[in-house]
């Protein structure tokens, strides 16, 4: 049988080795083989270092995130290819969408959320200056810079398509280079998603690798030998070898940044206000029997412990043993089948065995481990099982201990609140829970009990049903992982899976300084004030420190009276002068904030048509002395940041605003956000 090349240095390679077998999940039959013997795994490191990190820092946030969101725009027109591959898998037309589907969602939520929250250009800041001295001098300023290592990706089985997907988008838009390693058994499915990722053209030489077999190589060692400090180790998969992999010697000497997605017997709970018919009743059961079958339960987020009040428990058995009954399983592309087979005949015995454990303290009470009547397929040389649903004793220490990664599901009754909270604390850890429930006071309860040992949890009822994404699926936005069991970390989850590739430095220095190394202009550094106001300058002339400075107008009782009358807006503090003097921060009538807002507009804004287009928001609003009648009022505005859009003929400015009185003292500060147009649009 063929051996499935490896992408490195730059070009597929196909080593001359017997290799590792693959099996088609549905016939049982060999369809490859998987080896890395000869692959220089030092040079592979050295080449991602090398070649893909420089490749990539040198673009912005923003062309990362539009690279990131061309590559899912061409795996969207190849994903029928993936579609016919993942059937060999043993998945369903529903699976296979759900993985490969789901994983371009992924690149194209980084693609947005790079957009949309990271810088167009320059390094990303976190938070705002910090002030260190009285004379404002000496400043910080938090910064985020990419890692100039690799990140290895070490993927499970279950989601071929969408775990490699899931590590590479935050770790591209970080702008550090991947070496992706998929799992045995569904291997040649992600070789297939390589082969697309390279096809494409559109990413940088280096910014991914692709090791089709082990991450030892019988002439470059362990891969892990070869990582420095600057480098990543991303797994998922079983929580022995996470341990394993973790204490590996030079992944602990050098501090190798390592994080682990792994066994996790996730609950869902219902509540007791949940009876027979109700809505959240059957979302409950509808919920379950989607957890067990999708993926033949082959998810790291399926529901494993069904808690249920003791009262409700022969009632959801039954409920779910009448769904389960309608479950078809067979070869994924036989007509009517609903459910495939487990991804390898290791993996269904893998199941079996763990069937046994759960047994001693739980009994069957839909299924057969042992034999299924299979559709379409041989039911023996395939990796076909029942869903098995059993009912176990809370007492019992397997429930909460063993996962048979399958098809599978425990329902456990409960005799309170308190019970349930404490039953779910005995799983050590999960990625994801749900409550299903109508009662808010339970749900309470429950999740801030709960969620301490939970990544996710979700709250369902017959409110969010329909725009649910159910019971633990991964959303890009949000954290995915969990602690203790379930591997102690968080794989992605929105900004914080960028930052997870990249090191927090914290910057000191003068505010000048500050401002070159930035990028973003820091109070105290220097102001440049021309004859020219900078609303007529186009983006591209538009410096930091540009600064217009307008005004002084004077307060008037009339001006506040009009205001007042104009906008309805009658608070005492503005009118009434004896509850005014009341006030402990007034003590006389004073102006409303909005309007000293609306008057450094006024000394500001140039009125002719030129490059600014619209003004889009203000941020970080803060009155900060109260502006009494006659007060003169004198704004400063200068450029603070200045974000071109890369496909827009326009960009960004966020301008510092103060507005002082006569005495200097500042009266408000805030962010004005422009739309500039740039030179040659």
């Amino acid at each position: 049988m063929s051996v499935l090349s490896s992408h490195v240095l730059g070009e597929w390679v196909t080593p001359d080795a017997e290799g590792r077998p693959m099996s088609d999940a549905v016939t049982g039959e060999e369809i490859g083989r998987l080896a890395t013997e000869g692959i220089d795994m030092a040079a592979v490191a050295g080449y991602g270092r090398r070649v893909g990190g420089p490749a990539l820092r040198e673009l912005s946030f923003h062309q990362r995130a539009s690279l990131l969101k061309a590559l899912a725009g061409y795996l969207r027109e190849h994903r029928e290819e993936l579609y016919a591959v993942s059937a060999r898998t043993g998945a369903t037309t529903g699976d296979a969408k759900f993985d490969v589907d789901g994983g371009i969602g992924v690149l194209l939520a980084y693609a947005s959320l790079g957009k949309r929250e990271l810088p167009a250009s320059g390094p990303w800041l976190d938070g705002d200056v910090v002030p260190l001295s009285k004379g404002g001098t000496f400043l910080a300023q938090h910064v985020y810079t990419p890692l100039q290592g690799v990140a290895v990706q070490v993927n499970a089985y279950n989601f071929p398509v969408w775990g490699p997907l899931e590590k590479l988008a935050p770790a591209f838009l970080a702008g550090v280079p991947s070496i992706i390693k998929p799992a045995t058994p569904t291997a040649f499915l992600t070789a297939e998603l390589a082969r697309l990722i390279v096809a494409s053209g559109l990413l940088p030489d280096g910014a991914v690798q692709f090791l089709a077999g082990s991450l030892t190589s019988s002439s470059g060692g362990d891969l892990f030998d070869h990582l420095t400090e600057q480098d990543l180790v991303s797994f998922t998969g079983s929580a022995s070898t996470a341990r394993r992999l973790r204490t590996h010697p030079v992944l602990s000497a050098r501090a190798v940044r390592f994080t682990a997605e792994a066994d996790s017997l996730n609950c869902s709970i219902l509540g007791p206000d949940a009876t027979p018919g109700t809505p959240e009743f059957d979302l409950y059961v509808g919920q379950l029997v989607t957890e067990m079958t999708v993926k033949a339960g082959q998810k790291c987020t399926a529901i494993r412990r069904a808690f249920v009040p003791a009262a409700q428990a022969d009632a959801v058995v039954e409920a779910v043993r009448e769904e389960l009954a309608k479950v078809i399983v067979g070869d994924p592309v036989a007509e009517g089948v609903t459910m495939g087979a487990l991804a390898g005949l290791e993996q269904r015995e893998e199941v079996r065995r763990s069937l046994k454990s759960l047994m001693d303290g739980a009994e069957v009470v839909f299924g057969d481990p042992e034999q299924v009547e299979v559709t379409g397929a041989d039911a023996q040389r395939g990796a076909f099982l029942s869903p098995v649903l059993l009912r176990g004793s809370p007492d019992s220490a397997a429930v909460h201990e063993v996962e048979a990664f399958g098809p599978v599901a425990t329902v456990v009754p409960y005799a309170s609140t308190g019970e349930v909270v404490e039953l779910a604390a005995r799983g050590q850890g999960s990625l994801a829970g749900s409550v299903v429930t109508a009662d808010p006071e339970f749900a309470r309860e429950v999740v801030l009990g709960t969620a301490p040992w939970h990544g996710r949890l979700l709250v369902l009822d017959r409110t969010d049903a329909k725009e649910s994404t159910g019971h633990g699926s991964p959303m890009p936005q949000l954290v995915h992982g969990g602690p203790g069991r379930a591997g102690g970390g968080e794989e992605m989850g929105g900004l914080r899976g960028v930052a997870h590739h990249m090191q927090r430095s914290a910057v000191q220095g003068s505010p000048d300084m500050l401002s070159a190394i930035t990028g973003r202009w820091v109070p105290g550094s220097a102001r440049t004030v021309t004859d020219e106001h900078p609303f007529r300058k186009h983006l591209d002339d538009l410096r930091p420190g540009d600064t217009v400075v307008g005004g002084p107008r004077r307060v008037t009782e009339a001006d506040v009276e009009h205001f007042a009358e104009f906008t309805g807006d009658t608070f005492y503090a503005h009118l009434d002068a004896e509850a005014a003097a009341a006030n402990p921060f007034f003590g006389e009538r004073v102006a409303h904030g909005y309007l000293v807002v609306s008057f450094a507009a006024g000394l500001f804004v140039d009125p002719a048509p030129g490059p600014v287009l619209a003004n889009f928001g203000v941020d970080n609003l803060r009155f900060l002395t109260p502006v009494r009648f006659d007060d003169e009022l004198t704004i400063t505005l200068t450029a603070k940041q200045i974000s071109p859009r890369a496909s827009a003929a326009y960009g960004e400015v966020r301008w510092d605003a103060e507005v002082v009185n006569g005495d200097g003292a500042p009266v408000a500060k805030y962010d004005v956000l422009t739309l500039v147009a740039k030179r040659d649009a």
